[in-house]
């Protein structure tokens, strides 16, 4: 059997946690870019987005951010937009829950975005009561058991 040579496998480069879950400083959108709401991922490195200026673009996620920062459909994330092709753009940042929700406060987003949601634009907030998802039991019923 072959000696192991190597320093660790696949587990040893999962495992550095570079401790992103400390604050960092919110980043706003500069010109050339634009906020966008994931609302589907397509694999290979790329999402479907809406951005907030009502375009559909296809997104690269870049590099750095592959394989680190797990990007989900609904997520709201910073995009670069590119000046000789309209309908792609470059996933530059994705921010967390609460940034996402200081962003929609401080107006940058507007009211009607969804957030913290599964799937961007899924399941509306209309409850009928039909559709209760326990059933209570009564005591007999627990006894029969």
């Amino acid at each position: 059997m072959p000696k192991n040579k190597g320093k660790g496998g696949k587990n040893r480069k999962r495992g550095k946690n570079e401790a992103d879950d400390e604050k960092r400083e919110l980043i706003f959108k500069e010109d050339g870019q634009e906020y966008a709401q994931v609302s589907r991922m397509l694999g290979n490195g790329r999402c479907e987005a809406m951005c907030i200026d009502g375009t559909k673009r296809l997104c690269h996620i870049r590099g750095k951010m592959h394989k680190k920062v797990w990007i989900a459909a609904g997520d709201i994330i910073l995009v670069g937009l590119r000046d000789y092709q309209d309908d792609k753009a470059d996933v530059i940042l994705k921010y967390m829950p609460d940034e996402a929700r200081l962003l929609k406060a401080y107006g940058e987003l507007p009211e009607n975005t969804r957030l913290n949601e599964g799937i961007a634009g899924g399941i509306d907030e209309e409850d009928d009561g039909a559709g209760d998802d326990y059933i209570e039991f009564e005591d007999e019923d627990i006894d029969k058991i």
